[in-house]
């Protein structure tokens, strides 16, 4: 993979105010100064990024419509991009606290959003047409969710989107995306930034939903602070190949981290989780939860790292993967680490890669249930332990119902 014209734009063609086109430069500037993805690096073993081909794809371009002002639809607030553009965006009139916009349309700057120092997240920040910024004033509780629908729509395009959360302290607020595509090829490359001050509650879920023939390249990165609760969710059900690196940095004391997924890889598709757990501050916890099944010739990956530094004593953290192959073709890779710098912590990991267990098997047949129904039942419980922690129910019920239609006609085969 090299830099392409898609890749070193002007960045002054995106347009926008004078301080987002020279933070776009900078991000350029900086992609000259930073590893460029290749699967001989760790951190992209398995997959299969020597097979991008950047020139293949179009390069972002200028929004030039004022986006439509719709319904909130019982949200906190509604945003619809498409190719990485807002078209329409919603406000709930009854809400209070929350400052929600398109950066682009800000003369100055609404956000402070550290540079990346990750070739991926430096692509997002300089291609982003429309960085999106959410902000919760100290001591708010939104009730209603922010919801954010991404559709990648062009055939060959490429889709770079930068959301910015920020939570002030002791504030509260759930943020949604939802990802889909087509069944055209496209890359999308989503940077999710999300800053929790002190005390308080950020809860995320990420829904990929992307066509059969989208590649993504992800990143979310998150710092705590002392006493915050950040709690991540994702949902991996599409997409050729999907990448997604998550770092969750607990910088102050008392911060907790939680972070889940579910994923369904079926046919030749590639679903790649990375994952840091980051304890910079004393007395932090953190709990990663991701489970995931593949079929037919499908693979996932899953590497983690939970880093205790010397400043970070009384750390308790917690690192699960579990996999299930459906077929003899499948495979998954799992590679759990640690890395303890400091004494009086309380830290472990654990991960398996296997077939659906026979003894739960035996038991749902035992008692009358048909092996194609007791299969689907054990993975539909597999799965519901994430699923139902969502705080989002109703899209939990829909990945619910993708997933069991999913495993429906696999097992017809």
């Amino acid at each position: 993979m090299s830099l392409t014209p898609a890749v070193t734009v002007d960045a002054a063609q995106l347009g926008g105010p004078s301080w987002l086109v020279e933070r776009r430069r900078a991000t350029a500037d900086r992609l000259d100064a930073v590893e460029v993805p290749d699967d001989g690096a760790e951190v992209w073993r398995y997959s299969p990024i020597r097979d991008l081909d950047l020139d293949a794809f179009d390069a972002p371009s200028e929004r030039d419509w004022d986006p439509e002002t719709i319904d909130a639809d019982g949200a906190a607030a509604r945003i619809r991009l498409v190719d990485g553009r807002v078209q329409a965006i919603g406000l709930a009139p009854d809400v209070v606290g929350l400052d929600i916009g398109i950066a682009r349309d800000e003369a100055d700057a609404p956000f402070d959003v550290p540079l990346g120092d990750e070739y991926v997240a430096l692509m997002a920040e300089t291609l982003a047409s429309d960085p999106i910024y959410i902000r919760v004033q100290p001591g708010r509780a939104i009730e209603a969710p922010v919801v954010i629908e991404h559709e990648a729509a062009t055939s060959d395009g490429l889709v770079a989107t930068l959301v910015a959360v920020h939570a002030g302290a002791d504030s509260e607020v759930t943020v949604i995306e939802r990802r889909h595509s087509g069944p055209h090829r496209a890359l999308v490359i989503p940077l999710l930034d999300i800053t929790v001050e002190d005390a308080a509650r950020v809860r995320h879920v990420d829904a990929q939903l992307l066509g059969e023939h989208t590649w993504q390249l992800g990143q979310q990165r998150a710092r705590v602070g002392a006493q915050a609760t950040l709690s991540m969710y994702q949902a991996g059900l599409g997409g050729r190949y999907a990448r997604m690196r998550t770092d969750c940095q607990l910088i102050g004391q008392g911060a907790h981290g939680t972070l889940s997924a579910v994923y369904l890889g079926g046919d030749h598709q590639t679903l790649d989780y990375r994952t840091f757990q980051d304890h910079v501050a004393a007395d932090t916890t953190s709990n990663l939860l991701f489970k995931g099944a593949v079929d037919d010739h499908a693979r996932s990956i899953y590497s983690g790292l939970i880093r205790v530094r010397p400043t970070a004593r009384g750390t308790s953290a917690f690192q699960t993967n579990r996999n299930i192959k459906l077929s003899e073709t499948a495979w998954a890779e799992s590679v759990p680490n640690l890395e303890i710098e400091t004494n009086d912590v309380r830290c472990s990991h654990a991960s398996t890669v296997g077939p659906i267990d026979e003894d739960q098997r035996f038991y749902l047949e035992s008692r009358g249930v048909p092996p194609e129904d007791a299969e689907q039942l054990i993975l539909a419980g597999f799965f519901a332990e994430v699923l139902q922690a969502m705080p989002a129910p109703a899209l939990a019920h829909e990945l619910s119902g993708v997933i069991a239609t999913r495993l429906e006609g696999t097992r017809s085969r």
